[in-house]
């Protein structure tokens, strides 16, 4: 069984499942899908950009199933759950389409896809899940030394823009002692590093225990050993309460990072996404964090060109990111996701401004983020090797070159820090002095001249 898997960290953790079954089970997984019998792909269907690349993946893999070992195709996923009976229509070469409920079920209806190769379709979507119950086994592909931890699947929030609850279904939180269980495990298997993800990390808890629980799943996170960092991905800004911060401040080995979308800045516009909070809101949280914990890293996402976007809220949206000075910022262009509230909503914002806006947003939060990285140089950091490089400044890389991070860069969303230094392996965690920016990225040797007084992580400026 081969796997071609797209889209979020929680798809990500959904494809991790896949193939722990599939090897459970007793399927031999291979590296390369040309290589495979059966060639599952995990899709995303968040927006629209997702939607077609997932569909350019499954024509891929049909590809394969025309020309070479391959025999069965397996659709899985967000795009299979929401769309898979009348995809299944469109593209009749797809040998069985199967939705989010259970991974664990996909390695028997591959077996059936195999056996009936040519003939109808295979469609299984299951009734979402109301527990999490045994979620078998993961066989990850993340570097050994960081791993996922999905805390909660689903989302009560309801954004007028979002179809995740129309995937994913409603706010369904993992017991604490489950998500325990489970870090143990992965520290077990050598993550030393555990990323917490969920669709909205900061409601972690409320429908279990009716209070948000996040801070009391930290303090027990912390005291997993041999984990040493710990990071929390999807806060929501309006549920980023005073206990959180608290929490965000006092956890040992938890990174002093915070990634809050904040989708906009606007008033208006917030109220019509559904978003549950303020511009003043958000700016008091932006204020409490920096001042609770001086060093922390913030991380935001941006989406533009929402139904009725005036040239005022956007103006207004601009001003703010000048304000705060996120260091790191995504952003994204509307795009209408049917079943939404927003995709009925009036007027909309033409497609060429909604990309002009993107482009101007993302102009100056460059200038920002420069500013930010070239601040660093000087500064000393901890950071933990990833993978080594193939280049380094456009030229075949030194056997000492890598790709890490410091407590300021989540893996695959944010720059990377380009080390040199000798007897260097991945998953290593080693001191080293910042040298360089170059543009979002760093440049650092290990050792180097002392640190400077204060903080020896050099948090960006």
């Amino acid at each position: 069984m081969g796997l071609i898997s797209l889209g979020c960290a929680k798809n990500e953790v959904d494809a991790e499942r896949i193939l722990g079954a599939a090897a459970e089970a007793g399927w031999l997984v291979c590296g390369d899908p040309a290589e495979a019998d059966v060639v599952v792909v995990n899709t995303c269907s968040f927006i629209e950009p997702a939607k077609n690349e997932s569909l350019e993946a499954i024509r891929d893999a049909l590809r394969l199933k025309a020309r070479g070992r391959c025999r069965a195709v397996v659709v899985a996923g967000c795009m299979a759950e929401r769309y898979g009976r009348e995809l299944s229509r469109e593209l009749p070469d797809v040998d069985a389409w199967v939705g989010i409920a259970d991974q664990r079920q996909l390695p028997d209806v591959a077996a059936r896809a195999l056996e009936h190769a040519g003939g109808p379709p295979v469609l299984r979507l299951w009734p979402l899940p109301h527990d999490f119950g045994d979620e078998g086994p993961r066989l990850r592909i993340t570097p050994k030394h960081y791993a996922y931890l999905r805390i909660a699947e689903g989302c009560d929030n309801r954004c007028a823009y979002c179809a995740i609850p129309l995937i994913r279904g409603p706010l369904r939180s993992k017991p604490l002692e489950v998500c325990l269980h489970e870090a143990r495990q992965l520290a077990d298997d050598g993550c030393r590093e555990l990323i917490l993800i969920a669709q909205d990390t900061t409601n972690y808890g409320a429908d279990l225990y009716g209070r948000r629980a996040l801070p009391m799943l930290l303090e027990q996170l912390a005291e997993v050993e041999p984990l040493r960092w710990l990071r929390v991905l999807y806060a929501h800004p309006a549920h980023f309460d005073a206990a959180a911060i608290e929490a965000f401040a006092t956890t040992p080995k938890l990174c002093p990072y915070a990634d809050i979308p904040i989708q906009h800045a606007s008033d208006a516009i917030l109220a019509r996404m559904g978003r549950g909070t303020t511009r003043e809101a958000m700016r008091a949280l932006i204020a409490r964090l920096r001042e609770r914990i001086p060093n922390i890293v913030l991380r935001s996402t941006i989406l533009v060109g929402y139904p009725g976007e005036t040239e005022d809220d956007f103006a207004a949206l601009l001003d703010f990111i000048e304000e705060v000075q996120f260091e790191r910022l995504g952003a994204f262009a509307y795009s209408e996701e049917d079943g939404t509230r927003a995709a009925i909503e009036e007027p909309m914002v033409p497609e060429e401004v909604r990309a002009a806006r993107l482009d101007e947003l993302m102009r100056r939060q460059q200038a920002i983020a420069f500013r930010k990285a070239a601040a660093r140089a000087g500064t000393r950091a901890e950071v933990v090797l990833d993978r080594r490089l193939p280049l380094w400044a456009g030229r075949p890389c030194p056997a000492s070159g890598f790709a890490a991070r410091s407590y300021a860069e989540a893996p695959d969303v944010d720059p990377v820090i380009r080390v040199r230094g000798r007897r260097l392996q991945a998953g290593q965690f080693v001191e080293v002095e910042i040298t360089d920016a170059v543009g979002y990225d760093l440049e650092a040797r290990v050792g180097g001249k002392q640190p400077h007084r204060g903080d020896p992580h050099g948090p960006p400026s």
